[in-house]
């Protein structure tokens, strides 16, 4: 491919963005956005959506033995490993348009433009929806991907039950969409995932391009404390056994320890249930998941540790009791030097201004980097909003993510003269 040729070498933005939208029409949230949450009926519904897109491209479609979506163009030379791209397509309950969706829908959309264009490659490209990144009904995140890099087993992660007690294996019967492929028994030679900043950098920075270099690790401890449910106003101040309180002073220092490992490392407690959760009842219970980041695992376990150690001070001093479990995290990740820098290469190809980043949230990609040389393209959001109905990108924000992961596929599947 040519300097010039390259250059020139670019995707369709309003078709991308009318497929965005045409997706996006399904599971529609209350204020704008989408509730596509894994495994239910709008999930269904946008998988089919987007089969009938990928067969109508020309690809043919495997499913896996826990959902996992991938739409092959089939490469010149058949024995060459995949190169695969992708992302999600589940959302959070209040989630956007793009998160997840612009990463599989801009996989769509540089096969179409290969169509248009007539370029064959050496390799295949694979374009994948993984089921359940988002983890908000089934936890973890990143589940089938967890699965297919062999994180967890296919029967931890089917017995995993959501909010109403529904086992994930039987919903993903329910829905249709359990295939018959072997999870993870697909090789690849490399993948490449687009994907949303979710975060404020690459606006407040007037970057076209985020270039992923790292991913932070992350680790969920859910915590316990139990004190004693009494009357708000009889039961006298130094009796009080108060579940809520403690929740308060302990979230008190995960901002502290969080903020002991400036700038990079984060922390907060997004997940929360008291109980009984009744005006005039003191807490007898909180539960709560503590959420901590880290490019750094050292910096992560100090933050593990300080939590269990000043989680426990508090409620000791307070007559309470308390529990911690782990309940999800996965260490930092250093993307592959190769796939990065096709990324970074062909960002400068197309006069998009770039810089590196760290991604501060969890992505399928973080997973297969364990399997495959496997690198992350950024694009920026509006204020940094995510998981939220008001995310928002540009046309010309998609249009550049998408163009740059077109170039780094093609360089790495290789154009056949």
């Amino acid at each position: 491919m040519s300097a010039t040729a390259g250059q020139n070498l670019r995707i369709d933005p309003d078709r991308l963005w009318d497929s965005l939208m045409d997706m996006a029409k399904i599971g529609p949230g209350v204020a704008g956005g989408n509730n596509r949450q894994t495994l239910t009926d709008a999930d269904a519904e946008g998988r089919a959506l987007f089969q009938s897109w990928c067969e109508a491209a020309g690809m043919t479609m495997g499913v896996d033995k826990i959902g996992n979506m991938f739409a092959t163009r089939a490469g010149e030379d058949p024995d060459a490993l995949p190169v695969y791209v992708g992302s999600h397509l589940d959302t959070q309950p209040t989630g956007g348009k793009y998160d997840g969706v612009l990463g599989v829908l801009g996989g769509l959309e540089l096969i179409r433009t290969l169509n248009d264009l007539g370029i064959r490659t050496k390799h295949p490209i694979v374009v994948t929806n993984w089921t359940n990144e988002e983890g908000t009904r089934f936890a973890p995140a990143m589940l089938a991907s967890g699965v297919f890099a062999g994180i967890h087993t296919q029967d931890w992660a089917e017995d995993k039950v959501d909010a109403e007690g529904k086992r994930f294996g039987d919903e993903l019967d329910r829905i249709g969409w359990r295939g018959d492929e072997e999870v993870g028994a697909r090789k690849m030679h490399a993948m490449f995932e687009l994907h949303i900043e979710q975060g404020p950098i690459l606006e407040a920075e007037g970057r076209d391009i985020g270039v992923v270099t790292h991913g932070q690790g992350l680790s969920w401890t859910q915590v316990t404390v139990t004190g004693k449910e009494s009357h708000t106003g009889s039961t006298p101040m130094p009796m009080r056994k108060n579940a809520g309180l403690a929740m308060a002073r302990i979230l008190e220092k995960v901002e502290e320890i969080a903020l002991s490992h400036a700038p990079h490392a984060v922390g907060a407690a997004g997940h929360i249930d008291v109980f009984p959760n009744s005006r005039n009842v003191i807490p007898g219970k909180a539960v709560f998941t503590v959420d901590f980041r880290s490019p750094d695992l050292s910096v992560i376990e100090d933050m593990e540790a300080r939590l269990r150690t000043e989680g426990q001070a508090i409620v000791d001093a307070m007559g309470l009791e308390i529990a911690f479990e782990k309940v999800g995290g996965f260490d930092p990740v250093t993307f592959d030097d190769g796939c990065v820098t096709a990324v970074r290469t062909a960002a400068e190809r197309l006069g998009y201004s770039h810089m590196d980043i760290i991604s501060g949230a969890g992505h399928d990609a973080c997973w297969i980097n364990r399997l495959a040389p496997t690198a992350m393209i950024m694009c920026p959001c509006v204020d940094g909003l995510s998981h939220n109905e008001a995310e928002e990108i540009t046309k010309e924000w998609a249009q550049a993510g998408t163009d740059v992961l077109l170039h780094a596929v093609v360089e790495t599947a290789e154009v056949v003269a």
